[in-house]
């Protein structure tokens, strides 16, 4: 009895002592998993949780108020029949991909200046704005439609039939698609698009939390 107190004690002192260093060994993604390795630009980057007790939201996430429009709360369901998922999700659909899965994309739906702040390791940057056309295709450039057709097909897996102007994704990859949060109307516009167009919805995932939810729990990001 006198051991099993002075061990409790002695573990209790070195706790207190200690906390960044005892307390985030102990630090997993969930009950199952410890963390998970992708492949970001050739590189492989280990995903985990954050091991520091002290740590806060980036200072880009901290704020409230943003003003809506164009700011809003997100819907839970962006189109029915798209499924909304959270963190556990992404980061298996991260590993399948890693794992030589290539029927699979995540894409990062933000601009270029939040990309460079911090992203989800895996994701590809393809930003909301170059797929963000209505259903007829409308842009303002020749040249903007040109890179939107170029994405459905070179990045996505779809198809198009030039003599009667439509799009053929039955072999389409699934998307993972996220932006910075339930306030972000990026990423839910891309599947609205993609939708219109004729993207199977069962082929459309959308990580509704985002970045914001990503952090928020610790997990791995990456700078370009």
């Amino acid at each position: 009895m006198l051991k099993h107190t002075t061990t409790a004690t002695l573990w209790i002192v070195l706790a207190s002592a200690l906390p960044g260093t005892l307390l985030a060994a102990d630090n997993r993604i969930s009950a199952n998993i410890e963390s998970i390795d992708v492949v970001h630009n050739g590189q492989t980057v280990t995903i985990q949780r954050g091991h520091d007790r002290d740590a806060t939201l980036p200072a880009m996430f901290q704020k409230t108020d943003r003003g809506c429009p164009p700011f809003c709360v997100q819907p839970i369901v962006a189109i029915p029949g798209v499924g909304t998922i959270g963190e556990l999700e992404v980061l298996d659909y991260l590993r399948r991909k890693s794992n030589g899965d290539e029927s699979i994309l995540i894409v990062d739906s933000r601009t270029p200046d939040w990309v460079m702040r911090g992203t989800i390791p895996g994701a590809m940057n393809i930003p909301w704005h170059m797929i963000s056309s209505d259903a007829a295709g409308t842009f303002e450039t020749p040249e903007q439609a040109e890179a939107f057709r170029q994405i459905l097909g070179d990045e996505f897996g779809g198809r198009f039939d030039a003599e009667n102007n439509t799009w053929d994704f039955t072999n389409a990859k699934t998307l993972v698609l996220f932006c910075n949060g339930i306030w972000c109307g990026q990423s839910t516009d891309n599947i609205k698009t993609l939708v219109g167009l004729g993207y199977p919805v069962h082929k459309l995932k959308w990580y509704r939390g985002g970045m914001q939810d990503w952090v928020s729990v610790g997990l791995t990001t990456v700078k370009p």
